[in-house]
């Protein structure tokens, strides 16, 4: 069973499937109208409060995922909306449902990001249900010993609270790589599978051994299989916590492995992360869920934080990336009927200069008071005009690298004429293989077109980083791409300087990296490069790698 790879790793077990959402019953006459208000707004509050105390029981990004799902639920329009159809007659759950589905209508309608969380507003009305019609809330099972937690999908409520000592591995039926699932079980370091449609079929009690790294479930897998497996993982994170310090090939070669950063509550691991600094720091974070872009002061405060916490070391600044899947009221066109090909990234300066001179000022500002290395990237860069344009207002406010993303076809085939006037260049490999492929990078049915061993894909960025070496510049990947130990071979060989990923992924990185000489990742390289798909490309490489000793997951088929 193939889907969607996004842990590291493999875990076998007996599958234990999540309970089912409350079936909707069959609308029934309201006598008391008022009643049936009060009782809506009773069931919401009970489901914000049970999230809240949720969130106060979790840590990491498990806390901050549950307490917006309890201000989702406490929404005040929500309630309103609930309890209008309620005094007009509603039956509850039915009110309810017609409710939070007017809300869903709205996200899916916006694309990306927002439609992935649709998810998590089902779940929030299968909760407020459950508890309207005093039925148990749908919640995680407890078998009684570890196992293998299989989902249609799994709400961020369910995922923040993962005991990784109980639960072995995930294995969603939806799901995308941007999805809640994802990015928890990264955080948790648990081997996942998403958007795995066979996975439906699985019952509780089956065996299955679950490949994160490669996105493939063996059901019913052999005891010499799980045996294997099992050394495989044990061997993988013996081998992983023998290398530390900055990366380097066999040979020593040098290639910078970094972390990235999004969120606030990330900044403690990361800071702490055997990593020589950050290669993204996304800052959309400040700028998201609010009506007016934050004031200088504010932006100053915030990136003085991070900076201080990586004191000596790279931090990669990547500039408003708003538009697209995080449209902002104060930056984002509401009448684009494609937004992916809109105005967003660095475009939305031409629509609004001062949003650009604002952030580079408060960057600029906290940069003074730090001996944090800063660099500053923009995204969604596309012609070389913009380059310079950017570039310029960099150094305007006294910062001295200036760099762009390359995540267009159009920056990944002229990085020689960008390379004149940035300093350095960082691939993201989740946008750029959206708009090489025409494939939207949310969806998970187009999973192969947007797998990041894509030859087409490869072959933008080894054009990438041969024209950036011809220019002497810095080239880094940002994107999931960074995190497969394997393909961060295939990376190194083609030219990229610097990977940067989430903390967890970086030992068995360097641990690769430190197996193998330069010479090694250009062979491994070439190999990708003339594959004719994605699939053959890793299945290339990776029995190269076995051949030398290397053991690798198996793959489906």
């Amino acid at each position: 069973m193939r889907g969607i790879g996004v842990g590291s790793g493999s875990a076998a077990g007996p599958v234990a499937r999540m309970a089912p959402a409350p079936t909707l019953p069959a609308p029934r006459p309201v006598t008391d109208p008022a009643a049936e208000a009060a009782a809506v707004r009773a069931a919401l509050g009970a489901v914000a409060a049970d999230l809240d105390e949720r969130a106060v029981r979790a840590s990491g990004p498990g806390s901050q995922v549950l307490a917006a799902q309890a201000m989702m639920a406490a929404d005040p329009a929500l309630a309103d909306g609930a309890a209008a159809l309620a005094e007009q007659g509603t039956d509850g759950a039915h009110a309810l449902t017609a409710a939070f589905d007017g809300f869903r209508t709205a996200l899916a309608a916006a694309g990306g990001y927002f439609a992935e969380r649709v998810a998590d507003l089902d779940d929030l009305r299968d909760r407020a249900v459950a508890r309207l019609l005093g039925l148990p809330v749908p919640g995680l099972p407890d078998p009684g010993h570890p196992y293998v937690l299989v989902a249609d999908d799994l709400a961020p409520a369910d995922t923040a609270l993962l005991d990784p000592e109980r639960v072995l591995a995930l294995v969603t039926v939806r799901g995308g790589p941007t999805s809640h699932t994802a990015i928890l079980a990264k955080a948790l370091g648990l081997p996942a599978v998403v958007g795995c449609a066979d996975a439906a079929a699985l019952t509780d009690g089956s065996q299955v051994l679950v490949h994160g790294a490669d996105g493939v479930v063996e059901p019913d897998p052999s005891p010499e299989a799980v045996d294997r497996a099992a050394e495989r993982e044990r061997r993988r994170r013996e081998v992983s916590a023998g290398f530390r310090g900055p990366g380097r090939t066999a040979d020593g070669h040098p290639v910078a492995l970094l972390v990235n950063l999004g969120a606030p509550y990330e900044l403690p691991g990361a800071a702490a992360a055997d990593a020589e600094g950050v290669g993204l720091f996304r800052t959309e974070f400040l700028f998201l869920d609010r009506a007016e872009a934050p004031g200088l002061a504010e932006q100053a405060a915030a990136y003085r934080q991070v900076f201080a916490a990586f004191t000596g070391r790279r931090v990669v600044v990547r500039t408003l990336d708003a538009g697209a899947d995080k449209p902002l009221p104060f930056a984002s066109s509401t009448d684009e009927e494609n937004p992916a090909l809109g105005v967003r990234g660095l475009r939305t300066a031409a629509r609004d200069p001062q949003l650009l001179e604002t952030q580079l000022a408060a960057i600029a500002q906290a940069a003074k008071d730090s001996t944090a290395q800063v660099w500053v990237m923009a995204p969604m860069v596309s012609i070389p005009r913009e380059a310079a344009e950017f570039a310029a207002l960099v150094r305007a406010h006294g910062l001295s690298q200036a760099g762009a993303m390359i995540e267009v076809p159009a920056a990944a085939l002229r990085t020689d004429r960008l390379a004149e006037v940035c300093d350095f260049f960082s691939i993201g490999t989740n946008d750029l293989a959206q708009y090489t492929f025409a494939a939207d990078r949310t969806l998970g049915t187009l999973a192969e077109l947007l797998d990041p061993w894509q030859p087409a894909l490869l072959g933008l960025v080894a054009t990438a980083a041969g024209s950036a070496a011809e220019h002497g510049r810095p080239i880094g990947v940002c994107g999931e791409a960074a995190a497969d130990p394997a393909l961060a071979l295939v990376l190194v060989g083609l030219g990229i300087t610097s990977l940067s990923a989430a903390p967890a992924a970086l030992p068995e990185v360097r641990a690769a990296l430190a197996a193998h000489t330069l010479a090694q990742c250009r062979e491994l390289a070439e190999l990708a490069l003339l594959a004719d798909d994605a699939a053959t490309a890793r299945d290339l490489v990776r029995s190269r790698m076995a051949g030398r000793g290397e053991e690798q997951p198996p793959t489906a088929g």
